[in-house]
């Protein structure tokens, strides 16, 4: 007998309904969050929906711009700065800022891609932290389960590798390129390369090579030059390897003719300076080096932090600093350092005389008309005197860069404080239409080296391959001595000015005992360096004389600088008499300058004004 049926109410019909689909709901739900495979981004309908990484590639418009900042420091601003301490050599200033830029540039990069790929390891060290959740059958903590026996389809030994290009996946390198500065002694070649490590915070040491020698033989070994440079960044390996490193006198290490025997300080010594030139690694021992303190020129003192100082317009961790100790400031005794000169820049300086004359040989071997005037004008022999007067056609066709025609010489500096290897052409005439043989451009023969030029002198060609960037410097005229003794910062005159002042005293000198010292020093034929020797032998008995006397002022005239007179000395009570003599002297001066051009305008206006009329007169007997 079949049940009867059930009679279900419509009430309960829908209640029936309802649970039925709160059972639905709650089926679903478990069965998301019960699955096998964890998932770090399903949180159970959680906002979050992946994993975000610092310093990952840009996405969107900006993805294909630079992440290179500009910079802090440009090559006009650091040849402004050596405007206000070094006078004229504009060309030298300009070679010698892009040539640091440059390097230092390299040197950031490098810096920058070390850092990127030190945050490159960092990531994939957080990833594969990420990745090592253990799985919900398992245990928080515990490792995962490992399988015993392999399965069916393992193979115990890789298959063979497949043939594939080489790919090689190493960034662009940018090497490095020395610097080599050529000119006579005194013209601001080792102040140009002090200058720039003092203003950008990092070591420099300065090394002579005259006494170097090759290794095993008495004398300094090439590689100290490392080690003055590593003691003068405190033992800091790391900012030691941003260093500057300046070879005074390379000249001297010119290979030389020996009959018999080895060239142990000439060819030995340039070739130990190769490696060292171009990039190794060196051991150096800490030894205490007289004259090589961290406190040197440029060299800075080391920062907790290892880096360059915060102030410094490279300083907020541009260039990067190393892991010494700062409790300990000087190395231990005895211990050794792995210092690399990848990236430490080298500059080269040196007088190279008699070079010229093998320059002008060289040009004007086979040259005709003005070929001759070339090597007449070749200084005597003894000499060092590397300008020539004119000679336009020829310098145009032989200098290395390009120099612009001058439009406007009014414009252009006079001859006296032209920069180094960048000629102006100065036409000015007189209204007559004559023409003053003063006012030809002056152009240094150094210009012109070359290559081969170096090597027949005796540097070796390993060694000049190794330096890319070669640059002249002029020697200074009487009236470039002038602006030396009062433009730059720190001026000869501002010294003694100050260290008169020291002592409650002014000191003064006239615009003609100006002159008159700038004139001496030049015939000493040291350049600048002379400027100090004449300033001493001047100021020698006031210097004795007026500290702790009724002294107050003390003046330098024309006749004390050409040694007619003692300086002249005024008490307290006579400044009106010691400002009118100062007056006196100078309108003297204003005056026999404007005699002397007087002259040269009437020498000019008798001079013949065109070859018609030299022609005319030589006819007619008046020549």
């Amino acid at each position: 007998m079949a049940p009867a049926p059930i009679s279900v109410s419509a009430h309960a019909r829908l209640s029936y309904l309802a649970l039925y689909s709160i059972r639905r709901t709650f089926t679903t739900t478990t069965s998301r969050c019960s699955s096998g495979q964890f998932n770090r981004s399903d949180f159970g309908g959680q906002p979050f929906t992946g994993v975000y990484e610092p310093g990952g590639p840009t996405i969107g418009p900006l993805g294909g711009t630079s992440n290179v900042g500009a910079p802090r420091i440009t090559p006009k601003a650091l040849k402004h700065h050596l405007d206000q301490f070094v006078v004229g050599q504009e060309r030298a200033k300009k070679v010698l800022s892009v040539a640091v830029y440059n390097h230092y540039q390299r040197i950031q990069e490098l810096e920058r891609r070390d850092e990127e790929e030190a945050e490159l390891h960092a990531q994939q060290a957080r990833r594969e932290m990420g990745q090592r959740h253990p799985v919900e059958d398992e245990f928080p903590g515990q490792q995962p389960t490992i399988n015993l026996y392999p399965p069916p389809n393992y193979q115990s030994f890789p298959p063979p590798p497949e043939s594939s290009p080489i790919l090689d996946t190493t960034p662009l390198t940018i090497e490095k390129s020395n610097i080599l500065l050529l000119g006579p002694s005194g013209v601001g070649k080792t102040l140009m390369a002090k200058t720039l490590a003092r203003v950008l915070e990092v070591p420099f040491s300065m090394s002579d090579c005259t006494p170097f020698t090759q290794a095993g033989y008495i004398g300094e070994d090439a590689d100290v030059c490392v080690q003055r440079l590593l003691a003068a960044a405190d033992y800091d390996v790391a900012r030691a390897e941003r260093g500057i490193i300046c070879l005074d006198e390379i000249d001297k290490i010119a290979a030389a003719k020996v009959a018999h025997g080895k060239d142990v300080s000439g060819e030995g010594v340039q070739q130990a300076l190769l490696k060292i030139i171009e990039g190794t690694t060196l051991q150096i021992q800490a030894k205490a080096e007289r004259g090589a303190g961290g406190s040197g020129p440029g060299s800075g003192r080391t920062t907790p932090g290892g880096g360059f100082p915060s102030h410094g317009p490279l300083g907020g961790g541009g260039l990067g600093g190393g892991n010494m100790n700062p409790l300990s400031p000087g190395g231990a005794k005895n211990e050794v350092y792995n210092v690399r000169t990848d990236n430490i820049l080298f500059i080269f300086t040196g007088a190279f005389i008699g070079l010229h004359k093998m320059i002008l040989d060289r040009i004007s071997r086979g040259s005709i008309g003005f070929g001759a005037h070339v090597r007449a004008s070749s200084p005597e022999t003894g000499t060092h005197d590397t300008m020539l007067r004119g000679e336009d056609a020829l310098f145009k066709k032989h200098l290395p860069f390009y120099v612009p025609e001058t439009h406007s010489p009014q414009h252009q500096p006079s001859s006296s404080g032209s920069s180094p290897g960048f000629p102006h052409h100065t036409t000015a005439a007189s209204s007559s239409g004559g023409k003053d043989p003063q006012d030809e451009p002056l152009y240094n023969t150094l210009d012109l080296v070359e290559p081969s030029d170096l090597q027949k002198y005796g540097l070796i060609p390993e060694l000049i391959g190794r330096i890319p960037i070669s640059c002249a410097l002029s020697p200074l005229s009487a009236s470039a001595l002038v602006r030396v003794l009062t433009e730059p910062r720190n001026s000869l005159l501002k010294q003694y000015e100050q260290l008169f002042q020291l002592s409650g005293i002014e000191l003064r000198f006239t615009t003609a005992s100006l002159h008159e010292v700038a004139r001496v020093a030049k015939d000493m034929g040291t350049g600048a360096r002379g400027l100090r020797t004449v300033l001493e032998r001047l100021l020698g008995d006031a210097m004795f004389e007026a500290p702790g006397s009724g002294i107050k002022y003390v003046l330098v005239t024309e006749g004390v600088a050409r040694r007619e007179a003692a300086p002249m000395y005024f008490a307290r009570g006579d400044r009106h008499r010691f400002h009118a003599t100062i007056a006196a002297e100078e309108e003297a001066w204003e005056a026999k300058l404007l005699g002397k051009e007087e002259v040269k305008r009437g020498a000019v206006r008798e001079s013949p004004q065109s070859f018609e009329e030299y022609r005319q007169k030589a006819a007619g007997g008046f020549v």
